[in-house]
């Protein structure tokens, strides 16, 4: 019989959960890195939207300078879930389990890995969240924890694609027309990166006042009649996970979303991924794989275990025992980045 608990048999049962929620990720950062280093290198794209030179045809060319590119280097916080099982628990009814109970002590065992390992899985898939959320609003990553310094990974996001809203100009205000911001918004981005700002994300609140803009329902009346678009009749979702992801329509060119997904925080606070009143916008790429968009990017380090062989992965789960007192240990490792390759082809803003 196959030992529930070997490492093979512990990844391969991570690897088939159901995933949480995977909007932003699925959306922004579909593209994948692993190196098998402690450090985690990107590269931020320097080019610009720039054309071809006139010379005269006896002339000699012009010298085109390489914009080129930077590389960054990061040494990431290691990331380690652990979970105990005492040696009584399997003698207790178990989450779900009929009063009385139905199952065995060993039956319960293999329930409690499984919601153990389903839950460590939707905590890492969180965190990644909460990394690609502020590289959108922000243009960097804030990483801190025990033992580790609280480190700035900034990706040098061009200033004025960071925005916050003040005064008569937040939303809300009168005379401030939402749709005519995320129109001039969505093409700040191709000065500086040759890249347009399509889909739009915002959280509830900031949704609430895009909506009571007139020009709102007119715009998606104007599209839905001209048959243009295919708008769907419903709600649409995206990602994996449940339907914290909604999808609202077009505004012209623009493919609009509401997101809301809650976490607590470390601190035992609750958060949502999306602060009040924030916008997101994003260059998703050709074919909504990342290339010639953001091109955003899970990077992963090396696993610092030997059972894990030193390989870069998204994760690696292991168990082992305590003989006396006779204790079961599970425990999920990662050393994840979030990176957008092209920072320029993104925009966040505080709308209130």
């Amino acid at each position: 019989m196959e030992n529930i608990f070997s490492t093979a048999v512990l990844n391969k049962t991570v690897e088939y959960l159901p995933r949480p929620n995977s909007f932003i990720l699925d959306t922004f950062f579909p593209m994948i890195q692993a190196e098998e280093s402690e450090e985690i290198h990107f590269d931020i794209d320097k080019s610009k939207p720039r054309i071809t030179p006139f010379v005269h045809p006896t002339k000699a060319g012009k010298v085109i300078p390489n914009l080129g590119f930077e590389t960054g280097v990061f040494k990431p916080a290691y990331a380690k879930d652990k979970r105990v099982f005492l040696p009584n628990a399997p003698l207790k009814r178990s989450i779900g389990e009929t009063i009385g109970g139905n199952l065995s002590p060993m039956q319960r065992r293999d329930k409690a890995v499984k919601l153990a390992l389903q839950d460590q899985l939707d905590m890492l898939t969180r965190r990644e969240t909460v990394m690609a959320m502020e590289a959108l609003r922000l243009g960097q990553v804030t990483v801190a924890g025990d033992d580790y310094p609280t480190v700035v990974v900034n990706f040098n996001r061009h200033a004025n694609l960071t925005v916050a809203l003040a005064g008569a100009a937040r939303w809300g205000e009168a005379g401030v027309s939402p749709v005519d911001n995320l129109e001039t918004w969505a093409n700040s981005a191709l000065p500086l990166s040759g890249a347009a700002m399509r889909t739009v994300v915002l959280d509830p609140l900031a949704m609430a006042l895009l909506r009571a803009d007139p020009k709102w329902e007119k715009m998606l009346d104007r599209e839905s009649n001209r048959g243009e678009r295919n708008l769907p009749d419903g709600p649409v979702t995206r990602g994996t996970g449940d339907d914290s992801a909604v999808y609202m329509g077009r505004l012209g060119t623009l493919e609009i979303w509401m997101y809301s997904e809650p976490y607590v925080d470390e601190a035992g606070a609750d958060q949502n991924m999306m602060p009040n009143y924030t916008v997101i916008l994003g260059a998703r790429g050709q074919n909504n794989t990342g290339k010639g968009g953001l091109e955003g990017t899970r990077c992963y380090g090396a696993i610092q275990d030997e059972k894990a062989g030193y390989k870069a992965t998204r994760y690696f789960a292991k168990s082992w025992t305590d003989e006396d007192p006779p204790v079961r240990w599970i425990m999920l490792q990662s050393a994840p980045l979030i990176v957008p390759y092209r920072p320029n082809a993104s925009m966040g803003i505080t709308v209130r």
